[in-house]
């Protein structure tokens, strides 16, 4: 959803639990960016639930404090969507000219998207490359967003007083992030993995190249609700015991126990992904690298359990790694650490960009 003239916009990445802004400028042509503002503001719980805009006011209220706050001038704003709302598929078709494709790209959704084609907003990009259906084939990327959902965030990006100018994908803001910031430096074999509270996005890169994308319904929201559940804990309570705070009557061993049954949950489905997309590109190439960004890059035992799973070198990463941050926001940005990579990768965005 791309309109208006180019130029800087702020990242806007509202989740399930929290709201991140990031406002960026470029210092010069090659040297990179700077940042010019960030905020990192909590959500009650029932105010987004699963993608879902329960409490539309409080979202408001809270955008309008962040820029009053912040003192953030720029209205213009780029936002993502995620979960099951969205579906990204790598699709093939004949090769055909750019006008062609723009003809019958409709019908080809209408293969893929198991939504009503009316229903929805469509996107969508021709890789460059040879195609992994053979030669006079090209893949195309092919998007597609309920248009409800996307006028439910607009929305409340406009009762802000905000002007929602790029509507994304929450796994391609993170990827635009990671690019930026380590595009020059990956091993053959790697994936980004965005947890977030209710959803994980995981993309599969094969030569610093994306070539698959999913997002599944689990996130650290689960972490919290299988605490709660099992430990016969209230909500702020599962939640201290997530982040390693003690809690009366709870011992640690517990926690871990419980909480590595979760990453294990997680790690099936992150093997599924990477079976299918062996499947898929008929390689068998192990992951050398996992990169781990959103709220649950931090979950307690993840990056080790990863690791034994996988055999890969995994790491958190650093969403300011290529960008320059004042001193004066510096404990900000270390704050927010991973949770973010979507923020600041639709900060990178502009108006007009593919």
């Amino acid at each position: 959803m791309l309109f208006g003239r180019s130029r800087d916009l702020v990242g806007l990445d509202i989740g399930d639990s929290s709201i991140k802004v990031v406002e960026l400028r470029e210092i010069g042509r090659g040297k990179g960016w700077e940042v010019r503002a960030l905020a990192h503001e909590p959500l009650p719980q029932e105010a987004i639930v699963d993608g879902t805009i329960m409490d539309a006011g409080l979202v408001v209220d809270t955008l309008r404090r962040i820029w009053d706050q912040e003192r953030i001038r720029e209205k213009r704003v780029a936002t993502a969507l995620s979960g099951p709302s969205v579906i990204i598929r790598r699709i093939n078709v004949p090769q055909m000219s750019e006008q062609e494709l723009a003809e019958q790209i409709r019908w080809e959704a209408e293969q893929y998207i198991p939504f009503n084609i009316n229903e929805v907003s469509l996107d969508y990009y021709v890789l460059e490359g040879a195609s992994l259906a053979g030669d006079g084939n090209m893949d195309v990327i092919l998007v597609a967003a309920r248009k409800e959902k996307i006028d439910d965030y607009t929305s409340v990006i406009g009762q802000a007083g905000l002007e929602p100018v790029v509507v994304d994908v929450a796994s391609f803001a993170a990827l635009n992030c990671f690019e930026a910031n380590y595009g020059g430096d990956l091993p053959d074999s790697a994936a980004l993995i965005d947890i977030g509270a209710s959803v994980t996005s995981i993309s599969i890169l094969r030569g610093g190249v994306s070539v698959f994308w999913r997002d599944i319904s689990m996130g650290g929201n689960q972490y919290t609700d299988t605490l709660q559940r099992e430990l016969s804990l209230s909500r702020d309570q599962a939640e201290a015991a997530k982040r390693g705070e003690a809690v009366e009557g709870v011992s640690g061993d517990q926690v871990r126990e419980i909480l590595g049954s979760v990453n294990e949950e997680l790690c099936h489905e992150i093997q599924r992904t990477v079976d299918f997309v062996k499947a898929f590109a008929g390689s068998e190439s192990p992951l050398e690298a996992i990169f781990l960004a959103g709220g649950g890059a931090r979950l307690p035992g993840l990056t080790e359990t990863l690791g034994e799973r996988f055999g890969a070198r995994v790491e958190l990463i650093d969403p300011f790694r290529n960008v320059k941050v004042p001193g004066a926001l510096a404990d900000r940005a270390e704050a927010m650490g991973p949770d973010a990579a979507v923020a600041v990768g639709l900060a990178l965005r502009k108006v007009g960009d593919r």
